[in-house]
């Protein structure tokens, strides 16, 4: 598509730019009214895994600039800056902090054109040059009012959006399954956990009871390094530093536009190998939950091993086995220890010393293995749609690229 430079105009041209409320809406258990946070926006979607919902009358007091409306596009300042979504519809929803809606105009921009093109490359690199920071990045109003927006005719953004909205379409429903999934597995992890659910031996008969333990009897952590920001880039490279931005809520790794590539020497201590089992330690923001979140690394790339990321290893004594161990610490008791026990008013974090003493019932090797084979039958089917959704994702950025080159 040919670009000229009179087809580019900046967000405060064709958008009508609303800033949130810089204080935290009321949360409540369960409502119709959402609460949008910076972590519920990634890669252009909205992500309602872990969503805040708020009263009535928050709603309310936190819309009063402007109520978010389908094809509104949402636009995170920090933590990460940059990203950004359509506002679905029939969705009562309002703006958490360091959050601002575009209000596309409509006779200049399309919605859909609009959210597709802030998630190119090329628009990714138009917003990054009026970010700052570097550990938690953030971006200024007036800032966002700069950023360039390639416009070609109204007939042209409309068949783009057509096209590439279909692909979101797919993309809906296999999330909406592999969400479905999750609550499952998320179900029975309660129970199993609880002991509510039980497996028995071969013979019918019950396993012995579970025993209490320490982690630090069973695991110990190790610790990555603080790499220099000097050596950050945007552009793509075979080695992709690891932070809590590219952990998954409901766990797994994604790494999307927000994911960020070193360039400097490595040592080799701090490459991470498939398999290894790795921990969070810091949250990104104070209200993004996926502190204590447990993965097996699985990457095609060169992983560097970052300080916020804790790598486990087994302690040989066949107390436990790598696969229950994941299992155990993703549990709903084990991870709301973690995040009671947390430290830190901006940003929660924890510590080995604090990870190791936690104090949880552990059965015998070979009743773990009988859990461990339950679940990561549900997990096979979780990866298969996670398969499919990236599949989706990579043909979707394949047409991005070349729709905007």
């Amino acid at each position: 598509m040919r670009k000229e430079k009179s087809l580019y105009y900046s967000i405060d041209q064709i958008c009508k730019v609303i800033d949130c409320e810089h204080k935290t809406a009321p949360y409540v258990e369960s409502s119709e009214y959402f609460v949008v946070r910076t972590s519920n926006v990634r890669d252009g979607n909205l992500i309602l895994d872990d969503i805040k919902c708020t009263t009535k009358e928050g709603f309310i007091e936190w819309t009063q600039r402007a109520v978010p409306e389908h094809g509104d596009v949402l636009f995170t300042r920090e933590a990460p800056a940059g990203e950004s979504c359509l506002v679905p519809p029939s969705l009562n929803i309002c703006m958490g902090q360091r959050m601002v809606l575009l209000r596309p105009k409509k006779d200049l921009v399309n919605p859909y054109f609009l959210s597709f093109y802030l998630n190119t490359r090329e628009g990714k690199r138009e917003i990054y040059q009026h970010v700052i920071g570097s550990t938690v990045t953030r971006i200024n109003i007036d800032d966002i009012l700069k950023i360039k927006i390639f416009c070609p005719s109204i007939a042209e953004q409309e068949k783009i959006a057509s096209f590439l909205g279909a692909v979101d379409t797919r993309l809906t429903q296999l999330r909406r399954k592999r969400e479905l999934l999750q609550t499952y597995k998320r179900g029975v992890m309660q129970k199993l956990f609880s002991q509510q659910l039980r497996f028995t031996q071969p013979d019918g008969s019950p396993f012995p009871a579970w025993k209490l333990r320490t982690l630090d009897e069973l695991m110990e952590i190790k610790n990555g390094y603080a790499f220099s920001s000097d050596f950050f880039s945007v552009d793509t490279t075979d080695k992709i530093l690891l932070t809590p931005g590219n952990f998954h809520v409901d766990g797994g790794l994604y790494f999307g536009s927000n994911t960020k590539y070193y360039q400097g020497e490595v040592e080799e201590k701090y490459i991470l190998s498939n398999g290894d089992l790795l921990i969070v330690m810091t949250d990104l923001t104070k209200e993004m939950n996926i502190l204590g979140n447990t993965i097996f690394l699985e990457s095609d790339k060169i992983v560097l091993h970052n300080q916020r990321i804790g790598k486990i290893l087994i302690k040989k004594d066949g107390l436990v086995t790598k696969q229950f161990l994941r299992d155990v610490l993703n549990s709903y008791a084990c991870k709301k220890e973690i995040r009671e026990k947390a430290t830190g008013s901006t940003v929660r974090h924890t510590s080995n010393k604090t990870i190791l003493s936690i104090t949880l019932h552990i059965p015998l090797i070979k009743e773990q293995e009988k859990i461990a084979s339950f679940l990561t039958a549900i997990d096979r089917k979780i990866e298969a749609l996670s398969r499919q959704i990236e599949q989706t994702e990579q043909f979707k950025k394949g047409l991005l690229q070349k729709l905007f080159v």
